[in-house]
């Protein structure tokens, strides 16, 4: 077992990427860079989202989020990056243009409600697994960063599915469940994994830019 894997497991804060970049940004003179770091991964995702795939056999759209959601959250650590997908969301349920064009779904609250909720709303959760054990230090090493956002990618298949099972059969979501796995995570989860294998090892590199691992 690495020290990193050891760190996470018994809860040592190594600290953040975003720590490391700007030191003393947990202080309270530092809330204005916390503040726009938060709303820099927002505009990132708002800004994956409007790259998407539609397929023919499930309402479910193939998007770059999740990686923005999940890289975002390993620099920002656990609060913040939860905090930039909420604010995500809220932009959203205002009514922005923020989520992936679809001809069939709309913008805004009533897209929350839709079929593809699940996979939004699990995002501040998300972001908070990957983003707490990135902070553990997880991030500072390739494998470690792999497991991190693995964790966070659980949270959206596992949500969204979830909450997709009750629009395919509204009156058996058991039943539904292997349905909504078919239209929401079969298709996906191969590039969303080679993208987790892609993207993970961006923290590392990141880290070791700075000098520190």
């Amino acid at each position: 077992m690495t020290s990193r894997v050891q760190d996470a497991l018994v809860g040592r804060h190594p600290g953040t990427l975003l720590s490391r970049l700007v030191p003393g940004v947990d202080s309270a003179a530092s809330a204005f860079v916390r503040a726009a770091s938060v709303l820099f991964v927002t505009v990132l995702t708002a800004a994956a989202a409007q790259v998407s795939m539609p397929i023919p056999f499930t309402p479910v759209p193939l998007t770059f989020q999740p990686m923005v959601v999940l890289l975002g959250a390993s620099a920002l650590g656990g609060r913040l990056g939860a905090a930039s997908q909420v604010l995500y969301l809220l932009a959203g349920f205002a009514g922005l243009p923020v989520f992936a064009a679809s001809p069939l779904l709309p913008q805004g609250a009533a897209r929350l409600l839709g079929p593809t909720g699940g996979y939004l709303l699990s995002y501040p959760l998300a972001a908070f697994v990957a983003g707490s054990l990135a902070e553990r230090g997880l991030d500072r090493r390739y494998l470690g960063s792999v497991l991190a956002m693995l964790a966070g990618l659980l949270a959206i298949f596992a949500f969204g599915v979830f909450w997709l099972s009750f629009f395919l059969s509204p009156a058996n979501p058991v039943i539904g469940i292997p349905a909504a796995a078919r239209a929401g995570f079969y298709p996906f989860i191969g590039a969303d994994l080679a993208k987790v294998l892609i993207a993970a090892g961006a923290l590392p590199a990141l880290w070791k830019i700075t000098g520190s691992r």
